[in-house]
Order: structure tokens, then C-alpha cells, then sequence
């Protein structure tokens, strides 16, 4: 801590961190041995947290991340979708196919950015908004794939696909990487037989700029 930082905010930020982590809430008492305070500290951090619906303790006491969390995860899909835009950008140009930013919700991918090219006679049509389940599509695969560390040491880090979405389109995307609270993807989809070779590393690149401009 510096002079210029409160204790109070970082206590309480690393408190919805702990919880963030953990599927089944934490006691007062876990929380009090993980932050290194005592009980009456806790109660306080998570009474305020309470009170803005960011913290909600179930009937054994248990704390866990309340539902406020979500208003403010509304507002990432924009920022998040400002910064990828000039790669996206780039990528479907050079590329001459429709470029997306694809992020995790829940059990699904969801395309927050799209951006198509605008020298190709005719390119696929994506549009922000459409999902699909994470194990369909190169761009949820990719995701899948990073999750599983173990597997990239052999995996070129991108993922290409074919038909799995649209009859006769094919694509390709790879994981942002390094990037704290953002599991998500930078893929292209392309009409065509199959993927050409220099499309899976060109999406990684793309994929590495998006990811340096969230960190």
C-alpha cells in the first residue's frame, strides 16, 4: 500500500476478488485468515458490499458475488469492444473476411465486435450479438482449447473450423491471452473449402494486439 491508495477499497476489492474465485461463497472466518484481519473488519467490508447488492450472504453465512456485479460487467462488453476494434479492423482487411471479438457468457460465445471487409465483392454477414455454444465455431473451440493448458503446448494456438456453424463457411480464431477477467476470442469466418494457410497465424497476431490493448 502507498499513501495515495485507500486500505478500506483495497480490502474490499480483494474481497469480490476471493469470492469471484470460489463457486460455494466463503465464511466470515475463511475471509478474516485470507485477508489477514480480523472478524469485525470483514463484517464491516462486507456489510458496505452488501449494501450496493455487490456481496449477498446465503442463509449459513456464507458470502458470495451478489448480482450488483453484473450492472457493472454491462458496461466491459464497450470498453472492451473500443479496444479491439482497430485490430479487427486491420485483420479484416488484410485479411478480406468478416473479423469478431467473441467473449464467454456463460455457457455460450457471444460476438461483442464485428467488423467486416469493405473491398470483397461479397464476405459472410456476422453481426453483433449472434451467439453460439462455446464447442461449436472456431471462435467458442478456441476458447475451449485455452482453457485446457496442458493442450497448447502442442496446439498452434489457433483454432480452424469448417461448417460447424454455416454450411460452407469456415473459420478461424485464437484466445486472448494474459488478459485478467476478459476469457475471449479474435476469429475470422470466410466463405471458402477450407481455411487458407496464412489466415491461423495472421488471427493469432490479431489476437496478441487485442490482448495488449486490454491489459
Amino acid at each position: 500500500m502507498t499513501a495515495e491508495t485507500s486500505q478500506t477499497l483495497d480490502r474490499g476489492l480483494r474481497v469480490l476478488k476471493l469470492l469471484a474465485d470460489t463457486d460455494h461463497g466463503l465464511t466470515v472466518t475463511e475471509l478474516s485468515k485470507k485477508l489477514g484481519v480480523n472478524r469485525t473488519v470483514v463484517y464491516r467490508l462486507l456489510a458496505t458490499l452488501e449494501q450496493h447488492a455487490l456481496v449477498r450472504r446465503d442463509l449459513g453465512g456464507r458470502a458470495r458475488v451478489g448480482l450488483g456485479v453484473l450492472r457493472l460487467g454491462r458496461q466491459v462488453h464497450p470498453l472492451v469492444r473500443e479496444a479491439a476494434l482497430p485490430a479487427l479492423r486491420s485483420l479484416a482487411e488484410d485479411i478480406g473476411a468478416t473479423a469478431h471479438l467473441t467473449l464467454v457468457d456463460g455457457a455460450d460465445a457471444l460476438a461483442v465486435a464485428v467488423v467486416e471487409p469493405t473491398w470483397t465483392d461479397y464476405h459472410v454477414a456476422y453481426r453483433a450479438g449472434f451467439r453460439h455454444p462455446l464447442d461449436r465455431g472456431a471462435a467458442g473451440r478456441a476458447i475451449l482449447t485455452a482453457r485446457q493448458k496442458t493442450a497448447l503446448a502442442d496446439h498452434p494456438g489457433y483454432t480452424l473450423t469448417q461448417g460447424e456453424l454455416e454450411a460452407g463457411a469456415c473459420g478461424a480464431a485464437a484466445p486472448l491471452v494474459g488478459v485478467s477477467g476478459v476469457e475471449g476470442s479474435v476469429g475470422v469466418v470466410m466463405l471458402a473449402d477450407a481455411v487458407p494457410e496464412r489466415v491461423g497465424p495472421r488471427v493469432l497476431d490479431a489476437a496478441r494486439e487485442v490482448a495488449d490493448a486490454l491489459r
